[in-house]
């Protein structure tokens, strides 16, 4: 978007001669005169001649007209001075390098070639002088641009108070009698531009040329219009068939219309001037006006093709604003109305500086830009304001229920009504109309011409920036959205997720925006009295360098770190991604090492994209020193827990107490670990739900982790038997039982104990291993379902639960043997 940005810069820069009116106007011959008094400088200029130039300028003017030509010496000096730095940074680089060659002086005592010292003192005088040149001719830079920004302060001050003077009132007669003794003066000054431009155009049509002349005047014209009409029908053809699909398609057609209509009209203007130009014989006056002419056709290709950009009467499907083709086709004479009023009253302010008109004809020129500007701006009020409804016509609810195609359920919701905020705007634009009107009728012409300006400007302005705003979104829309073609390919090939593809693109389209809209305002809320150049300049200055209070903002440098930070997390993700799906599965490493070390890198490398991303900016460790000992107070109130959790978080990923994937009871909460995150850890429970666990809780309080050492699952069964049980048949069942199952490991392998006499009861103990502690519990219950039927086969009972003091040895039916499990409480 640097591009548009910068094209629409200059744009707008061009066209502030026309909408500037007399009140922006400097003396062109004056200025050419104060530029062309400077003699050019040698080129093997020398700082003292620089210096000499400086002292040259005036530190104070009086008069607005020479302001321009002092500010462009200043700003030869300063090139002549770059220039001069240039050309002697080659030379003292050479210097340097010899005397490294040479090395440095040895200490006192110590013996040298005398030649050697000879040359190395030769060359540190050479270097030193050389060195003094170019600090000397940077001095001399700036203070060249400072005297230079005085001047122009001082050009806004006397501007402003000119503008405020107050002469007499179109309505009084001292008006109209001051234009009337002026006039002989100025008229015998009109005709000597006349004569100039009548001679100029008689050479240029008597000469052996004339023929081709006419061509190129032909040519030009029609390389004007119908060129014009020619690329708009080709740019659609093309959009069509060639632009991407969606909201893209349109913008980009109407930005390109824009252009192509710019561009042509200028080529055109220049064409034409260029041939009249060499084919005759011009004065200085009447050189410098074609020029002039030839110049401002940028402004006015950049107005109608902006107009038939927007209003799109030939293709109103193809139409970026909310517009009914009723309303468009009203405004479709607009564009050109502001063409040929802004170009007559810039032609006018134009003739009155290059002839030096008198005061009073200058404020005559302001009296009429400012009531023509004010007619233009009431006819297109007249233009916007929609047609009163048919009382024979269906309400406009139910035309836009019945419109059965876009197009026509667009210009029926059009009719329907308009937003809020329209009608507050053109009760603005009305009260402002009135006010300009008032202005000029007490005698305030230059407020009144100054006001008039800036509303035409600013319309155009508005409309500029509604396109490119609409070109900037439907942009990265298109490139980034997860709906578009891009997108989808930007997401299978980043491995991205859609939701980060939409927040890029509306991150990125807010960002052109605030670019454009910074470019913007610089060109319509310029101080007063700025010229198109200072314009620019300012830009340029602004854009280097904004110091906002004790902070230095730079736009390069902003737009800089965000491209790191973009390029870097896009590059770190590759990186992990990479880790994930290609390095680490080819190691030995388990799956929860695997995914820890890829956290763990992943969250170094974001520490170092910031840091990287500050340093771009300007920002360095140590600035942000003032930042951290100002958080260490929240730390210590407010953001304890936070930190602690960071810590822990990063203690867990480098000391792996507990990993991923391992099985873990904390408290009364037993499962699996999923995630370990900066501040917290996921556990998945045995009912699929997940509990998220502050990571200060594995390092502050005792955590048993089932899988860190030992991987194996233990099944371990407690029954209780009578006395009168046979010991070893009981033991041969259930080891039969173990061995028959085909999750029971056989290293180690499975094993039967009596466990001792309670109560009463043989308790016998058995313990598998399995190869997870997940897997324990089903095969628990599978071997005691085994074991149960085995010892009902054999006729060796459990112990029942019983009230008498002793078990009965008379087995008891297969019906009533519920066996208890585990430790039997005592009897009674």
């Amino acid at each position: 978007m640097t591009f548009f940005s910068r094209g629409l810069a200059t744009l707008l820069l061009l066209a502030t001669l026309a909408v500037g009116g007399g009140a922006v106007a400097q003396p062109a011959a004056s200025a050419s005169a104060a530029a062309g008094s400077t003699a050019p400088i040698d080129p093997e200029v020398t700082v003292r001649a620089l210096r000499e130039q400086i002292d040259k300028i005036p530190e104070k003017v009086e008069n607005n007209a020479d302001v321009a030509g002092w500010v462009a010496q200043t700003q030869d000096i300063i090139a002549q001075a770059q220039r001069f730095v240039t050309s002697r940074a080659g030379p003292l680089a050479d210097l340097n390098a010899r005397l490294g060659e040479l090395g440095a002086a040895p200490p006192k005592g110590t013996n040298e070639d005398a030649d050697v010292t000879r040359q190395r003192a030769s060359l540190e005088k050479e270097r030193n002088a050389l060195d003094a040149d170019i600090r000397l001719a940077r001095l001399v830079a700036v203070d060249a641009q400072q005297r230079g920004s005085d001047l122009l302060a001082q050009r806004r001050a006397l501007f402003e108070a000119r503008l405020l003077e107050r002469s007499d009132s179109p309505l009084a007669g001292a008006f109209w009698r001051d234009i009337a003794t002026a006039w002989p003066t100025d008229r015998a000054r009109l005709q000597t531009l006349v004569s100039e431009i009548r001679t100029g155009l008689s050479t240029a049509l008597r000469g052996s040329g004339r023929g081709g002349l006419i061509a190129s005047l032909v040519g030009a014209l029609l390389l004007a219009l119908l060129g014009s009409w020619a690329a708009e029908h080709a740019l659609t053809r093309l959009a069509s068939r060639v632009f991407p699909h969606g909201r893209l398609r349109r913008s980009l057609l109407a930005v390109c219309m824009v252009i192509s209509t710019t561009l042509l009209v200028s080529l055109a203007a220049q064409w034409g001037w260029q041939a009249l130009e060499s084919a005759g014989t011009w004065a200085p006056t009447a050189q410098q006006l074609g020029q002039i002419l030839a110049n401002f056709a940028v402004f006015i290709g950049c107005v109608i093709g902006l107009g038939r950009a927007l209003l799109a009467n030939r293709r109103s499907s193809w139409r970026l604003p909310p517009i009914a083709d009723a309303m468009a086709a009203r405004m479709a004479p607009v564009p050109w109305l502001i063409a040929a009023v802004t170009a007559l009253i810039w032609l006018t302010t134009q003739v009155n500086t290059l002839v030096n008109a008198s005061l009073a004809a200058t404020v005559a020129t302001h009296a009429a830009t400012a009531l023509a500007l004010t007619a233009l701006s009431a006819i297109l009020l007249m233009r916007l304001r929609l047609p009163e409804a048919d009382p024979r016509s269906p309400s406009a609810t139910e035309a836009v229920a019945e419109a059965t195609k876009p197009a026509e359920a667009a210009e029926a919701a059009a009719q329907a009504g308009r937003p809020l905020w329209v009608g507050f705007v053109a009760g603005a634009i009305a009260v402002v109309l009135i006010a300009i009107c008032v202005l000029v009728a007490v005698g305030y012409v230059s407020l009144a011409s100054f006001v008039a300006s800036q509303l035409v400007w600013t319309g155009v302005v508005g409309a500029m920036a509604y396109l490119l705003f609409k070109f900037a979104d439907d942009l990265f829309m298109a490139l980034l959205s997860s709906r578009s073609n891009a997108g989808q390919r930007l997401q299978k090939s980043l491995d991205l997720a859609p939701q980060t593809l939409d927040q890029a693109a509306v991150v990125l389209s807010a960002i052109s925006r605030v670019a454009l809209f910074f470019y913007l305002v610089i060109a319509l809320l310029a101080p007063l009295g700025t010229t198109p150049g200072e314009v620019f300049q300012r830009s340029g200055k602004i854009g280097s360098s904004l110091k906002v209070g004790q902070f230095e903002l730079v736009p390069g440098a902003v737009l800089g770190a965000l491209s790191v930070l973009v390029v870097g997390f896009l590059l770190l993700r590759l990186f992990k991604h990479w880790l994930d799906h290609s390095y680490l599965p080819s190691t030995t490493l388990e799956p929860g090492m695997r995914s820890s070390l890829t956290t763990l890198l992943g969250y170094v490398g974001g520490v170092v994209v910031v840091a990287s991303a500050l340093s771009a900016l300007g920002i360095g460790i140590e600035r942000i020193a003032w930042v951290a000992s100002a958080l260490s107070v929240g730390i210590g109130f407010g953001l304890q827990a936070i930190v602690q959790n960071f810590i822990s978080g990063l203690i867990l990923l480098a000391e792996r107490p507990v990993k991923v994937g391992d099985w873990v009871v904390l408290g009364t909460a037993e499962g699996d670990v999923r995630r370990i995150n900066v501040r917290a850890t996921e556990i998945q429970l045995g009912d699929r739900s997940t509990l998220i666990v502050p990571n200060s809780e594995f390092i502050t309080k005792t955590v048993r982790n089932m899988t860190l050492a030992n991987a194996e699952g233990r099944v371990l069964i407690r029954l209780p038997m009578p006395l009168t049980t046979d010991a070893n048949r009981a033991r041969d069942v259930m080891m039969a039982a173990c061995n028959a199952h085909g999750s029971v490991l056989r290293s180690p392998e499975p094993s039967v104990m009596l466990d001792g006499i309670e109560s009463g009861f043989l308790i016998f103990q058995v313990i598998a291993y399995v190869q997870s502690p997940r897997l324990a519990g089903g095969v628990r219950s599978d071997l005691l379902f085994t074991m149960l039927d085995e010892l009902r086969v054999a006729n060796l009972p459990l112990a029942a639960y019983a009230a008498a003091p002793a078990p009965s040895p008379v087995p008891l039916p297969p019906s009533a043997n519920e066996p208890p499990v585990g430790p039997v409480a005592p009897p009674g």
